[in-house]
């Protein structure tokens, strides 16, 4: 997966939003108004940190080397995934859990807004 593919991914979900809170070159995804990614975009080798299920990140860490605790993040539910390392659709498959896990923590309110109850 390409830093490309990455981006437009992470976008691809619903009522997403790019931002820069922090530097210009690190890109931010949020789905109303929390994260569930951050990466440098233009980084070699491509990684980006993702929420994660505390008992799965342990597991994830045990088996991919390419799954690390997260960088600069609670290392308890935060992984940083090497982009390259890994099959691109299981990338996507934990973009898509990170991104579950943020607006399963939401109210309910906002929830049914992106049709998830």
């Amino acid at each position: 997966m390409t830093a490309k593919q990455l981006r437009a991914f992470c976008l691809e979900q619903n009522a997403v939003v790019e931002d820069f809170p922090f530097t210009p070159e690190v890109s931010v995804f949020k789905v109303a108004g929390k994260m569930f990614a951050l990466t440098d975009l233009a980084s070699t080798p491509l990684k980006v940190s993702l929420k994660c299920d505390p008992d799965e990140a342990v597991r994830l860490r045990a088996e991919h080397p390419a799954i690390v605790p997260g960088w600069h993040l609670n290392k308890r539910h935060w992984n940083t995934v090497t982009v390259a390392e890994l099959p691109a659709r299981m990338v996507r498959e934990l973009i898509e859990d990170s991104y579950d896990l943020v607006v399963a923590g939401l109210p309910k309110a906002e929830r049914l807004r992106l049709d998830r109850p």
